[in-house]
């Protein structure tokens, strides 16, 4: 059963007349993500986050979400079974367990976060708090990408876009190597849903080091705002493609982090906001 979709009965007009039918729409819910953590002898549980999300990959949405937000760091300190979490949206609650031995910073747990499906920083207490997460991870690396390869970006994913067309209304992150295959992608109602689902994916396959495969390009199907810089950020992403438009604190972010900006990517065309020295002419 796909629990991404939804299907409801509607009243169509077309060619002049109305018609009952049944239409298909991107399934939204809440997510409660709640972290397991401390000493065998005095377990806690918090709840960190309520995101509204559409169901699906519900273990790389936590888990990445923890990473983005600086909560976790690498995949040791976890103790997660994927076969544990295969049902556990059905009940839009999630428990991440942490090892024991693993200290978390409680002032990372008492932000309270409620993340709508809209934006992925309300709740945080200050901006510049979201920025220290990332204040020493400036991304450093002088490969360079073909513009050919760019401009191919949007349609390869479209061919992968599953919930989108079927519903037309769901969002993309999608990961690509320098040549242009398609790596992974994830889909969700909130673009920042998407982004983690596709970072937490990695996160669970990762070593201690790298995250994110190096010279790979990420691809956004809408617009590339803040949040979404902050978590590349977060998970060593140097080279962002967005469908649409990007905000400004969007650029003044990965012109901070040394993330090469690139919206409006359709058409055969595409704006180069920060670091245009990693696109080959």
């Amino acid at each position: 059963m796909n629990y991404s979709i939804t299907e409801v009965r509607i009243n169509k007009y077309t060619e002049g007349k109305f018609s009952e039918t049944d239409d298909i729409l991107a399934a939204e819910e809440p997510l409660e993500i709640k972290l397991v953590h401390g000493p065998a002898n005095n377990r806690q549980t918090t709840n960190v986050s309520i995101t509204m999300r559409t169901p699906g990959n519900d273990l790389e949405l936590a888990v990445g979400f923890l990473f983005t937000e600086g909560i976790i760091n690498n995949i040791h300190q976890l103790a997660i079974n994927p076969k544990t979490y295969e049902h556990q949206h059905l009940l839009n609650t999630i428990h991440i367990h942490c090892n024991e031995q693993i200290h978390i910073d409680e002032k990372l747990l008492q932000r309270n976060f409620y993340t709508t499906s809209a934006c992925g920083v309300c709740g945080k207490a200050s901006i510049d708090a979201v920025f220290n997460l990332v204040a020493d991870n400036s991304i450093i690396k002088n490969f360079t990408f073909s513009k050919n390869v760019i401009i191919q970006l949007p349609e390869l994913l479209s061919q992968r876009q599953d919930v989108f067309n079927h519903t037309g209304g769901i969002h993309a992150a999608a990961l690509f190597s320098k040549e242009g295959v398609l790596l992974q992608t994830r889909e969700d109602v909130g673009r920042h849903n998407a982004l983690d689902k596709l970072i937490g994916a990695y996160f669970m396959q990762s070593s201690d080091q790298e995250i994110i495969p190096e010279e790979t390009i990420l691809l956004l199907s809408g617009r590339a705002s803040f949040e979404l810089m902050q978590k590349s950020a977060m998970a060593g992403i140097s080279v962002i493609c967005a469908v649409g438009a990007p905000s400004s604190l969007a650029v003044e972010t990965a012109k901070k982090f040394g993330i090469t900006l690139i919206g409006f990517l359709r058409n055969n065309r595409f704006n180069i906001y920060s670091n245009p020295q990693r696109i080959e002419w």
